[in-house]
């Protein structure tokens, strides 16, 4: 995806990096793995800890949303220590298993900071994960959101930076057994953008980010509305990130580092496929099918 920036166009990214006050970051939970979220907190914490390093005063505020299972959870050490770190908390519960996107946008309605963050409970940022991303959205004042480089427990790359998905990628990738799916290795190559994402090129206007780690300038994400609330669980990334497009660019930085210990919804049980499914729908009447 190439752009051309004329000069109101330029005016108008200049008036994105207008705000840069402070850090918010939402992290919705559903029954957590209780090990997994003090990892994301500790991670959270330590990024946090480098950037206070680079910057005179970045107030952080996180914003724990609780669809549900956090009741009973035992994380007052890992929230009491990012206090200490001069991260400030609210858990926002009460309102039942909302889905993913509603999750946060409850977080995004309050948010008043410069930049927020949307993260999984399975993520493990770098140190300096949060420093080079606001950093480069300092430098850029045209990118609205920036995309991680995200590796697997064996690091590996995981390669979630996506064009737009045919209906057969997604049911190649999602539901076929690996010894098949070799046989679809080139187009999968293509769908998940292997022939560009690496670990040292910055990747211009990605269409599709993950969800998983997000980094947005949160004026943008404010005129996004957020997540569209339509979807309950998948998807909503896909729809989020095509929308910003709209508004900024987007920009894979692979000096932005997180480990994701996430998995594949044909692997999570039936009832995620029919929300894979039934997001799917949604998706395709939005931004229109594309078969093969």
């Amino acid at each position: 995806m190439t752009r051309t920036y004329c000069s109101s166009q330029t005016e108008a990214s200049e008036s994105l990096c207008a705000d840069n006050r402070g850090l918010t970051v939402s992290l919705v939970v559903y029954r957590p793995d209780v090990q997994l979220l003090e990892t994301t907190l500790s991670s959270l914490g330590k990024a946090y800890d480098r950037l206070r390093d680079t910057r005179d005063e970045v107030p952080a505020q996180l914003y724990i949303v609780d669809n549900g299972g956090l009741q009973g959870v035992d994380i007052g050490s890992s929230l009491e220590l990012l206090a200490k770190q001069g991260i400030a908390h609210q858990v926002l519960s009460g309102h039942g298993n909302i889905g993913y996107g509603r999750g946060h946008n409850l977080a995004i309605e309050r948010a008043t900071s410069g930049y927020h963050v949307v993260l999984n409970p399975d993520i493990d940022m770098d140190a300096d994960a949060l420093v080079n991303a606001l950093d480069f959205l300092d430098a850029h004042c045209e990118v609205g959101l920036v995309t991680p480089r995200i590796q697997d427990d064996q690091q590996a790359i995981q390669y979630l930076c996506r064009r737009y998905p045919t209906v057969l990628d997604l049911f190649v990738r999602g539901f076929l057994p690996g010894a098949i799916r070799r046989w679809f290795a080139g187009r999968l190559g293509r769908y998940e953008m292997r022939d560009v994402i690496n670990d040292r090129d910055v990747v211009w206007d990605p269409p599709i980010a993950s969800g998983c780690f997000m980094i947005f300038r949160t004026n943008v994400l404010k005129r996004l509305s957020g997540f569209d609330p339509r979807y309950f669980l998948y998807f909503e990334d896909y729809d989020l990130s095509l929308r910003a497009h709209e508004l900024a660019r987007v920009a894979y930085v692979p000096a932005v580092r997180a480990v994701h210990h996430g998995g594949g919804a044909a692997r999570k049980g039936s009832a995620h496929i029919r929300m894979f499914v039934s997001s799917a729908f949604k998706f395709y009447n939005r931004f229109g099918w594309k078969w093969v």
